[in-house]
């Protein structure tokens, strides 16, 4: 039996949860947030503390166990303390900021790149090289700061690009020092 799946999830003070057919919705100080459940999956909520249990024991019915409770968990966590993904720009003249929801970033182009802030995202920008991505849904966080990753990735000659806070790039050497002349 999945060890994650069957620990129960306890729902703190000032978070609400509603089950209505297949959809789970939790609401929290943050906002609210729906995930439709699967049809092996079921949710019981009991004397504050939700019980996620599968109907079968098949492969796919003993992943998505561990899984959807992992999630509902997530989506408690989002709608109580909210996630955040932080970046960091390298390179000369590298700086990024926001303006009327729209990111702005120079990174070496011939022209400044916009990423449009979604709707439920907050970026902030406290330096021109820091970018903070905010949210309720982890999801769409990890997805959002993977997208803006992807405009300028960290190259291994230099490290020049947009990475995320304390990840480590692989450098490799150069031409003139790997030929050792």
């Amino acid at each position: 039996m999945s060890r994650i799946g069957k620990k129960p999830i306890i729902i703190p003070e000032g978070v609400k949860i509603a089950l209505k057919e297949r959809i789970i919705s939790v609401e929290g100080p943050k906002g609210t947030l729906n995930k439709t459940l699967p049809d092996q999956i079921e949710v019981e909520i009991n004397n504050n503390q939700i019980f996620v249990k599968r109907r079968s024991d098949t492969k796919l019915d003993r992943a998505l166990h561990g899984l959807y409770r992992t999630l509902i968990f997530n989506m408690i966590k989002g709608v109580t303390e909210g996630y955040s993904k932080e970046l960091e720009i390298v390179g000369v003249g590298y700086k990024a900021q926001v303006k009327d929801n729209i990111l702005t970033m120079h990174l070496g182009f011939s022209h400044p790149v916009n990423f449009t802030v979604p709707e439920g995202i907050k970026i902030e920008t406290p330096k021109q090289t820091q970018i903070i991505i905010r949210g309720i849904d982890k999801e769409k966080v990890g997805e959002i700061a993977a997208r803006i990753r992807r405009i300028s990735p960290p190259e291994p000659y230099k490290g020049t690009g947009i990475r995320y806070t304390g990840e480590y790039i692989r450098r490799k050497v150069g031409k003139a020092q790997a030929t050792g002349k």
